[in-house]
């Protein structure tokens, strides 16, 4: 096992469920559920099936042999041929109406929507774990004063769960996403070569509607809503960019997340699980990389550019078919799906194991603060009867003074002791240790939180209570 290449995707990052959805075995077994419903289909369009040819497909629904197939495949080359040839060895009543009227995109382009829709949901339940954890971390943490950045600058205070409810947000959005694309979801049906259902209208003595019907029947049975009204051989391309898509935003918001968390345990205010025996560096043994964040932001980063590939492949089909697209979506498609999978897992596990650092957050806070203070400081003495234009200016001379005794001479922040003796702000009695409370300087921080959890997130999570999915344990 260690002599030849084995994807990270499999060894290192997405959980076994995802792996078994784009397992060759759900794939080939699908192939035969499939080729049992056409069977079905066309017996109840009048065709002349059996019920013991239909009995002896369910018979080897799963006990697929593949050594018969893959020895047939070395012959035929044509991968579904092979499978066909070896499903009749295990039926051999049956052998003459399996795969009939079909052409291989039957079982290929509809497998691929079935397991591209069953691997939405897992997401979607990993989603709503990420979610869930976030919305609680909000809650715990929204009345938290913490210095807000805009451009990695010191800007106006916010709350710690205030940030955690944007993260929150784009998590939200990406499942709202999820849905509408799972929504418009339909099987390819039986269209034949060229999507004309040629094939289908000969069985059928020239019978339009049982045309239309077998695809009906074929989607009730898969548990579809439907299928696409029109195709060519293929379901339209486009389906998989719209896929890809959705997992390339669900990247995108991981990453931003983690990118959140790099900077923040920089400053030593969050940082994501470190377990007690986890090595940070191989060098310098003190250190505490924000390794998991980074995995985070490494694989969404491939994600993002993976999501090229399908929109590339819908973009150059040909006319009603083409097979580059063939290769090139059985890697990108299922990589993608893989990598997500392995994002929300790492991104479930940090969001639930958060450690926040009050006192840092503090500290850096009541750095900053002096100069945020100002300018209430400056309407009090407006309203005092201060010239505004003045108390402006004193203002710019004092902060520059106080930035320079912090950067130069790694003083403290004295603005406010500097403010406290200049005769603009005599009017102003200067209580210090009221003007730099941080809460004063919040704005509505904690009943946005508390706003957003009771009436948008907290209603979405408990409609959706038993569908989260409890995420794999991480690999590595």
């Amino acid at each position: 096992m260690y002599d030849t290449y084995e994807s990270p995707f499999s060894k290192r990052y997405a959980s076994r469920e995802m792996q078994e959805l784009f397992s060759e075995q759900h794939k080939f077994r699908t192939w035969r559920r499939l080729w049992i419903a056409l069977a079905e289909a066309e017996q109840q369009l009048g065709l002349e099936i059996t019920d013991a040819q239909i009995a002896e497909l369910k018979a080897h629904a799963e006990d697929i042999n593949y050594a018969d197939a893959e020895a047939r495949e070395k012959v035929v080359r044509h991968d579904v041929m092979s499978h066909v040839y070896a499903y009749g060895l295990q039926c051999p009543t049956a052998k003459g109406i399996i795969h009939l009227g079909a052409t291989s995109c039957y079982v290929g382009d509809n497998t691929d929507l079935i397991i591209m829709r069953e691997a939405l949901t897992l997401l979607r339940g990993k989603l709503l774990t990420v979610a869930t954890h976030l919305a609680d971390f909000a809650e715990k943490y929204a009345a938290l004063p913490t210095l807000a950045f805009t451009h990695f600058q010191p800007a106006q205070p916010t709350t710690v769960g205030k940030r955690a409810t944007l993260w929150l947000q784009d998590v939200l959005a990406d499942i709202e996403d999820l849905d509408y694309v799972v929504s418009t979801l339909r099987l390819l049906g039986s269209k034949g070569t060229t999507g004309t259902q040629a094939s289908f209208l000969e069985l059928f003595n020239g019978d339009h509607a049982k045309c239309e019907k077998i695809d009906a029947l074929i989607a009730e049975k898969m548990g579809f809503p439907g299928c696409y009204a029109v195709s060519g051989q293929t379901y339209s391309r486009k389906v998989d960019s719209r896929i890809a898509n959705v997992l390339s935003g669900i990247a995108q918001s991981a990453a931003k997340f983690s990118n959140d968390i790099r900077l923040l345990q920089h400053l030593k205010e969050v940082e994501e699980p470190f377990e007690k025996s986890q090595i940070g560096s191989s060098a310098m043994a003190y250190k505490r990389n924000p390794m998991r964040s980074e995995r985070i932001a490494s694989i969404a980063r491939y994600v993002i550019c993976d999501a090229l590939n399908p929109a590339i492949t819908a973009a150059t089909q040909w006319f009603e078919r083409t097979l580059d697209d063939s290769a090139n979506k059985r890697i990108a498609m299922a990589e993608a799906f893989l990598a997500v999978d392995g994002i929300l897992d790492i991104f479930a596990n940090v969001s639930n194991g958060l450690v926040v650092y009050p006192k840092v957050i503090a500290k850096r806070l009541a750095s900053e603060l002096p100069f945020m203070a100002s300018e209430n400081i400056m309407m009090d003495a407006v309203k005092a009867g201060g010239d505004r234009q003045e108390l402006h200016e004193a203002i710019r001379t004092h902060a520059q003074a106080a930035a320079a005794h912090v950067k130069l001479e790694g003083g403290d922040n004295d603005l406010l002791e500097r403010l406290a003796t200049d005769p603009h702000f005599a009017a102003v009695k200067l209580d210090l240790a009221e003007t730099l409370r941080p809460e004063k300087y919040v704005g509505r921080a904690p009943e946005q939180v508390k706003s957003y959890l009771d009436n948008t997130v907290r209603p979405f999570l408990k409609a959706n209570a038993n569908k989260a999915v409890t995420t794999s344990e991480l690999k590595v």
